[in-house]
């Protein structure tokens, strides 16, 4: 049985923004809400519309990824941090969807495609079902998702290069429990891109990585998706990666269009 999408009259309960939200429209499949600031003015509004007409296609590439379906979000553009370039990235309160539709998306003035990556790095954590969050291997995920759904509209956020210039240490047999170390995540990033060098695609990445749960290495999703000893994915990867003359941005490995350098 559907039924049709009613906007609750009530407020979504925002992580951080405490201003008025105006409401802009909701997504006809996705039915993603999305609201706007507005003493932002045109250029968040522009954003805001751009998100909306892009939700459903987001959504879409999003439950491709995980293989299955999201569930309604809320979304608001402001300037979060105080950026409107998207620089000031994006925030919910969980990752599921029960606690953690209620996302915030940074604005970025004459650049939507920015604003959709950032929605889509809070819905791919939203498809993790509170598995990896907080966790530089749900960060490192949730990433790649953004980079795949935009063309790497965030490009500039690239931390692989990071975990290259620190000296390659190993995240792969163990997790970092935070996903606030570039460091860490920048080894996940470059380590996702060489198992997509090795013939697995997000839309198999993905559900190994929530299936194992939070506290998994990328050396057992390794062994999980290839069937080989988990003990031979950080030597094969590291030779991988010390075989690149340099690191320099988010997929190394060379296997989409994420491409800009940090």
């Amino acid at each position: 049985m559907s039924h049709p999408l009613r906007r609750s009259s009530s407020v979504p309960r925002w992580p951080s923004y405490t201003g008025t939200s105006q409401y802009v429209g909701t997504s006809p499949v996705a039915m993603a809400a999305i609201y706007v600031d507005p003493s932002l003015g045109a250029p968040a509004l522009l954003n805001a519309k751009e998100l909306l007409a892009d939700a459903d296609r987001v959504a879409s590439a999003n439950n491709a990824i995980f293989g299955a379906p999201g569930e309604p979000v809320n979304v608001i553009v402001f300037a979060l941090g105080g950026q409107t370039d998207g620089t000031g990235g994006a925030d919910h309160n969980t990752c599921d969807y029960a606690n953690g539709g209620d996302i915030e998306v940074c604005a970025s003035y004459g650049n939507g495609a920015r604003v959709s990556a950032l929605f889509e790095a809070e819905l791919s954590e939203c498809s993790m079902g509170g598995n990896l969050c907080g966790q530089n291997t749900g960060e490192a995920l949730s990433r790649w998702c953004a980079a795949a759904i935009s063309n790497n509209a965030l490009a500039d956020f690239a931390t692989a290069p990071t975990w290259a210039q620190q000296g390659m240490p190993d995240f792969v047999n163990k997790t970092d429990n935070t996903d606030q170390n570039a460091t860490s995540t920048g080894c996940g990033m470059a380590f996702l891109s060489w198992l997509q060098s090795l013939g697995y695609p997000l839309n198999k990445i993905a559900p190994a990585m929530v299936k194992l749960g939070t506290g998994a290495t990328f050396a057992q999703a390794y062994a999980a998706l290839t069937s080989a000893p988990q003990s031979g994915a950080w030597p094969r990867f590291l030779a991988a990666a010390k075989a690149i003359p340099k690191i320099v941005n988010d997929d190394p490995f060379g296997n989409t269009s994420v491409k800009g350098e940090a």
